[in-house]
């Protein structure tokens, strides 16, 4: 029995070590097409119109929800301190360094990395990617470089609306519960920030958007087996994504905690 188990775990190693190493060539490989024009800069917008705006309401209703949830808790455990004012500190710098660009990068998967994922599997399963080499278009370079970009482009500034709903979530209770005026929690809410809390978590998102957008174009453009390969790389997708995003936010923000603690 222990042999079956240790068997698995190092199958299931070995697994997750393949599955990254073809993820970083598919990555590179996109990387490499950037060298020469074009760049499908009309495509870019048009991505990022697609995975940005349209994912807005999403990460507004997902923040604003954490922000009430975050204060009413931090209420709760502020008053053994009798510090309940400083609820707004705390939801501030909770959102801004870490909880605002996880729940944009996970919203951002679970949206738009489903929508890239079934797309790009679609047009494999239906021919239309040989379609567009035989046609002298590079796929990687319109199909998936223009992804990545637009989700490296646009995931910064949905987790900048993040970090704002959430905090204004955060005011809701602040005002209706600990009895703060709405000015004096802005107060303490930019009393502490500064740029060093802010920036690190923002950059993190470009790195975040690589994930999602490299990740569901490599299961939308490997995708096999007809129409059950399509449900099976959307799947595939959301799931990676987030869970590679999970794993990247610990190192990332051990990085930034070293460079500015």
């Amino acid at each position: 029995m222990k042999e079956g188990l240790f068997y698995r775990a190092g199958h299931q190693t070995m697994a997750f070590i393949d599955y990254m190493g073809e993820l970083f060539l598919f990555l590179v490989d996109a990387c490499r097409s950037l060298k020469r024009p074009p760049w499908f800069i009309r495509e870019i917008i048009a991505q990022m119109y697609h995975l940005g705006v349209k994912s807005f309401i999403l990460v507004a209703v997902a923040s604003f929800s954490v922000g009430l949830v975050l204060a009413m808790q931090g209420i709760t455990v502020l008053k053994m301190f009798g510090a309940t004012n400083y609820i707004a500190t705390s939801v501030a710098f909770t959102f801004v360094r870490g909880l605002g660009p996880l729940l944009a990068g996970i919203m951002l998967a679970s949206r738009g990395g489903a929508g890239m994922g079934a797309e790009l599997g679609s047009m494999r399963v239906t021919h239309q990617i040989d379609a567009l080499t035989v046609s002298a278009v590079n796929p990687i370079k319109y199909l998936v470089v223009t992804r990545i970009v637009a989700c490296m482009l646009v995931l910064p500034l949905l987790t900048v609306a993040a970090n704002l709903i959430g905090i204004l979530g955060g005011m809701l209770i602040g005002v209706t519960q600990v009895g703060i005026t709405a000015t004096y929690y802005y107060t303490l809410t930019v009393k502490y920030l500064t740029l060093r809390d802010i920036l690190p978590g923002i950059g993190k998102t470009a790195v975040f958007g690589m994930i999602v957008g490299a990740v569901s174009c490599y299961h939308g453009y490997n995708t096999e087996h007809g129409t059950f390969g399509v449900g099976q790389a959307t799947k595939t997708s959301v799931v990676a994504s987030i869970i590679l995003i999970l794993i990247a936010d610990v190192f990332l923000t051990k990085l930034t905690l070293l460079i500015w603690p």
